[in-house]
């Protein structure tokens, strides 16, 4: 009889395995990159984005079946080519010994620290923004000396399959390789015994992650998402705060980690505020059905889970406010997704229990800002936090009175594209910090190095200790 064939699952696991294997291999017997080979790494990749542009904005847009092509471009492109540059800029300083203090009892040695590469890092990338959030973690871990694995998520097959085909036109497989495929080979990298391990998406899929990782030891960076909140202070400019929440909840069709998830406006100004919401969103959108400017929801199981949200919510007492200017019949096989606002959301609806990812914008109000603040404590630390006010006192409250893995204020989302600024979550939003200078010291491993130097004092605290010897313990207790 024929052998039956082995599970997918057992192949991928096998074949990832002596990937892994070869890179641990050729990092054992290279010598570790110096600055200029890194950056010619990096100026590699970044050359092959630019060449590659406009075919990664196809993918994206095949991937999505409508992705704005801006938005890929700003979002995608951009953000990853400035990335890279600000990497490769500062790349020097960031690798240079660092000297530290001795004890002065250990006089006349010296210490120091050095940024040394762990070995193969890991990185497992989502589909919301499939080039940027796979791309910039490969970037980082080259340029701290690493080799990488990479798995982009099957739900942007097109991009996948274009990010392989640069890459291994780059590199050969034993310095950066990627592992398209489905959740069996998602499952079997996740088992790898990787040096250090980054994934990016949900909270839930992040446990999954850190627990396969932990039968390894392998240390994890999860970029995970939550409800951020978006706070409308007493005295903020209502018009603008309502204008830059539509953009950001929009922009991706809201699908973005960052994304404001809902909104706490003052009582009194609820009603001012949903209708500025909502000519924002008629002026940025007049169509939505042919529009090449507002994206689509990835899939039909995510477009089903939004639509099911927004069942709930009305089932629950919400007031639902679709908004299409055009008026528009949307044809769900096309899965544009008219942005909505919903009053009177309650916390039983299942829109404020997890968190939306979707163009769809809960309004809740509040009476004192610190109600506001209390109303976000009450809820797992969100990734990002936004506060609107003119007056930075109020700002200042706010921001003493919560935590959250990044902030902007009087603005959305914009903390994530600063590039000298450390980026991840807090508490169920996440663990570990990327981008710049943190990225680098979270694929590298900080070596502490001393240095002992003859003649020197420690020949006093070996035994047969010398009689004098508690004396000057005493003295050294007193001193400090």
């Amino acid at each position: 009889m024929p052998e039956k064939a082995a599970p997918a699952e057992c192949r991928a696991s096998e074949e990832l395995s002596a990937i892994l294997a070869a890179q641990k291999q050729a990092f054992l017997a290279a010598s570790e990159p110096s600055l200029a080979e890194r950056r010619r790494d990096l100026a590699r990749l970044s050359g092959a984005v630019n060449a590659r542009a406009e075919d990664l904005a196809s993918a994206m847009n095949a991937d999505f079946g409508n992705r704005s092509q801006h938005e890929s471009y700003v979002a995608e492109l951009y953000t990853t080519l400035s990335g890279i540059r600000h990497i490769s800029r500062h790349l020097g300083a960031w690798m240079k010994t660092e000297r530290r203090g001795v004890n002065r009892v250990f006089f006349p040695a010296r210490a120091e620290v050095r940024a040394r590469p762990l070995g193969v890092a890991g990185v497992i990338s989502p589909w919301n923004y499939p080039f940027y959030l796979a791309m910039m973690p490969v970037a980082t871990a080259l340029a701290a000396g690493n080799r990488v694995m990479l798995k982009p998520s099957e739900f942007a097959p097109a991009t996948a399959a274009l990010m392989a085909e640069i890459l291994s036109g780059l590199f050969p497989p034993e310095k950066v390789y990627s592992a398209c495929g489905g959740p069996e080979v998602g499952a079997a990298f996740s088992k790898l015994a990787f040096d250090v391990l980054l994934f990016t998406g949900s909270t839930g899929v992040g446990r999954r992650i850190m627990a396969a990782a932990s039968l390894n030891l392998t240390p994890v960076i999860l970029e995970l998402g939550g409800k951020s909140p978006a706070i409308v202070g007493p005295t903020a400019n209502l018009f603008h705060a309502a204008s830059r929440i539509a953009l950001g909840k929009a922009f991706n069709a809201g699908q973005t980690c960052v994304a404001p998830d809902y909104a706490l406006v003052p009582a009194e100004s609820l009603e001012t505020f949903a209708g500025a919401v909502a000519a924002a969103w008629r002026k940025s959108f007049p169509t939505l059905a042919g529009n090449p400017d507002y994206t689509a929801i990835i899939n039909e199981r995510h477009y089903a889970r939004l639509s099911g949200l927004l069942d709930d919510a009305l089932r629950k007492g919400g007031r639902i406010i679709p908004v299409n200017a055009a008026n528009e019949k949307l044809d769900p096989a096309r899965r544009k997704m008219a942005p909505t606002l919903v009053l009177n959301a309650s916390p039983d609806m299942a829109l404020m229990q997890e968190e939306i990812f979707g163009p769809i914008l809960p309004v809740i109000p509040y009476g004192a800002l610190s109600e506001a603040s209390a109303f976000v404590n009450a809820r797992p630390r969100p990734l990002a936090l936004y506060v609107f006010d003119e007056d930075q006192s109020k700002v200042s409250e706010v921001l003493s009175r919560t935590l959250s893995g990044g902030v902007t204020v009087n603005d959305v989302m914009l903390h994530v594209a600063q590039d000298d600024l450390p980026f991840g979550g807090v508490g169920e939003s996440g663990m570990g910090l990327y981008h710049g200078r943190e990225g680098f010291d979270a694929f590298s491993h900080k070596q502490a190095v001393f240095f002992q130097k003859t003649p020197n004092a420690q020949g006093l605290l070996r035994p047969p200790y010398q009689a004098n010897l508690m004396k000057i313990l005493k003295i050294l207790l007193r001193w400090g």
